[in-house]
């Protein structure tokens, strides 16, 4: 038995929020829910699926702001990111007005997530990558055995995440990209928090921001 992954894309800024489910258990958790909540609801029934989490890669409106709305609703954790995103969170009332979301208070979540750190989807196990630049506080998701990771704004098909946002780091970014994720694998699909899938090895051979001819 393996993950079902269906992307919904939410907001006006179209970011891939997914409903992750465990095919043996029928559990299932959101990848970042950054609004259109009962966008992301009407996936969740498509899919009989029984949501237990919600994960977070990143603290950015377009994917947390309906987080604590689902979490509350639901009656369920929400897990990640790292801590070193809490400012973000701390914000998220001011972004969402700047951003013309819907309003959302800050919040915190029931589990800060750490580089190694694991966490689980019915019977499925997820690793947890910490990939600071896009946001200091940015984990990716890793389903090993699937050969699937969710990414964030961290790497995306032909591009990587802006680090113009404060406390963005473009030479972390840089290194996360390079140093954790590509050494994974070729193999390894990603699904990126905008646009299409891609996979590492496509992105290490052909992404103008870090492809290998640039590092050679």
């Amino acid at each position: 038995m393996s993950i079902q992954c269906q992307i919904v894309p939410v907001t006006p800024y179209q970011q891939n929020c997914s409903v992750i489910r465990c095919e043996a258990s029928g559990r299932a958790a959101l990848v970042d829910p950054g609004g259109d909540e009962e966008r992301i609801l009407a996936a969740v029934r498509q899919m009989d699926a029984a949501v237990e989490k919600i994960l977070l890669t990143h603290a950015h409106v377009d994917h947390c702001a309906a987080a604590d709305v689902l979490r509350r609703q639901l009656q369920v954790p929400i897990e990640g990111p790292h801590r070193g995103d809490e400012f973000w969170l701390e914000q998220l009332p001011q972004w969402c007005q700047m951003g013309g979301f819907p309003s959302a208070g800050s919040f915190l979540p029931d589990r800060w997530l750490e580089h190694g750190d694991t966490v689980s989807v019915g019977e499925q196990i997820l690793q947890v990558i910490h990939c600071p630049g896009h946001t200091p506080g940015h984990v990716v998701f890793l389903h090993p055995s699937q050969r699937l990771a969710w990414v964030g704004d961290v790497l995306f098909q032909g591009s990587i995440g802006r680090t113009d946002f404060p406390r963005g780091n473009h030479n972390e970014l840089i290194a996360s990209i390079r140093d954790k994720l590509f050494p994974l694998g070729d193999d390894i699909t990603f699904v990126p928090g905008h646009g299409p899938t891609s996979t590492f090895g496509r992105e290490r051979r052909t992404n103008p921001f870090v492809a290998d001819p640039r590092f050679g």
